[in-house]
């Protein structure tokens, strides 16, 4: 059982950390251009130097929207995390982390939602560049969305023996 939660809580911890990366970074949608590769985030468009996002305003609400997705769903991971280790110290044996679970199925809802709108409305805007193609930040995401959902139902079924 210790190996199963030890297992567990470091798949979080990766969970966590890849939330971060795909986040922060830029590398969301990547293609070539006359000027060398490019590659655009939820935040900045890099070629040999980073600008702001260059967003009209139709989509906007949208680039919006997946930004606040992402960071709640780190924020809803850490908090998992952290109810995960005090649940570990606090609860009786016998009893299941519901309240980790269920924190860790709201981030894997936040990711799904940011992931979703950014492939809805993103993915195709890099059309004048050649070979555009998604990033690993943006695998990362979809990745952590896998771990998420898997981590909240064992956290669900596990129990504290």
């Amino acid at each position: 059982m210790l190996v199963l939660l030890a297992g567990i809580f470091v798949v979080h911890i990766a969970t966590v950390i890849m939330l971060f990366v795909s986040t922060i970074s830029n590398v969301w949608m990547v293609a070539s251009s006359t000027l060398g590769p490019i590659s655009s985030g939820l935040w900045l468009l890099c070629n040999n130097t980073c600008e702001q996002l260059p967003v009209n305003s139709d989509e906007e609400a949208s680039l919006k929207a997946v930004q606040a997705f992402m960071i709640l769903s780190i924020i809803f991971s850490v908090i998992a995390l952290v109810m995960f280790i005090v649940q570990l110290f606090t609860l009786e044996k016998g009893k299941r982390f519901y309240i980790t679970g269920a924190f860790m199925l709201v981030c894997w809802m936040c990711i799904l939602i940011g992931v979703s709108i950014y492939t809805a409305r993103f993915t195709g805007k890099m059309a004048e560049f050649t070979r555009p193609h998604h990033g690993y930040c943006f695998i990362l995401a979809w990745i952590c969305f896998c771990f998420s959902f898997i981590i909240g139902i064992l956290y669900l079924v596990l129990r504290k023996k």
